[in-house]
């Protein structure tokens, strides 16, 4: 699938980045005709460029920031292995085209959907993925039968598995066989296990939060950069 959006910048914020000069003097250098876009003249201030995929030079000579880390999110479909590799297998990273290595954080099994994060930034994986830090993630999950009100209490309270009993979650009920669940741990196969144990079979997992990035209206099989916005918050959230 096609890239659903573009983590572009304002052209005068690229030149900054770049160090070669304030914003304001690149402003000055745009308005005097002295940048060029993919060999175009550019005079327009409120030009943005993608830093991934634009070639920009100032006064004919080529300009870039320094690489930055890729921060993207990934609607997983089913039928898909939250991997780097796996011979013979479709992998998350079918899914995605960039120019720079990228990992899965916080992995979605093959049979389960819905947000997953890539990145290049070896700091998040252990900082969203350990218990201590509290991050928090949200699924939505259907169950092979009604859920009884005891058993959605239970889940919350916490479910003995056979590496020791879950820590407390959020739960609520959605419909007779449906409930979205907050964990702020990631056991293996956690959710289906904790289903299992009460007599469940799960026909739908679905991530739809993590810490502070919701997946919202991201089509299945899409990605995305995340936003500036996106990007500072997931940071500050993993006291980075």
């Amino acid at each position: 699938m096609e890239n659903e959006g573009e983590n572009r910048v304002r052209l005068h914020k690229y030149l900054a980045d770049a160090g070669v000069c304030s914003r304001r003097k690149g402003e000055e250098y745009i308005r005097k005709g002295l940048v060029c876009v993919n060999g175009e003249k550019v005079t327009r201030l409120g030009t943005t460029v993608s830093p991934d995929e634009d070639r920009v030079e100032v006064s004919g000579k080529s300009v870039r920031p320094p690489q930055q880390d890729v921060y993207i999110m990934l609607h997983k479909p089913a039928g898909y292995i939250s991997s780097c590799s796996q011979p013979g297998r479709k992998i998350v990273l079918d899914l995605v085209e960039v120019n720079r290595r990228v990992f899965p954080v916080g992995r979605l099994d093959r049979d389960s959907t819905g947000l997953l994060l890539l990145t290049s930034d070896g700091r998040i994986h252990h900082r969203l993925a350990h218990p201590s830090f509290d991050h928090e993630k949200e699924y939505l999950v259907q169950t092979d039968q009604p859920i009884t009100d005891r058993d959605i209490e239970d889940l919350g309270k916490g479910v003995q598995l056979s590496d020791g009993i879950t820590r407390p979650a959020k739960v609520s009920r959605k419909s007779k066989n449906e409930f979205s669940i907050v964990l702020r741990e990631g056991r293996n196969r956690q959710i289906r296990r904790m289903a299992e144990a009460l007599g469940y079979g799960i026909t739908r997992l679905h991530r739809i939060r993590m810490g502070p990035l919701l997946l919202k209206d991201l089509l299945s099989g899409n990605w995305r950069h995340l936003t500036e916005a996106e990007r500072s918050e997931l940071l500050k959230s993993c006291g980075l």
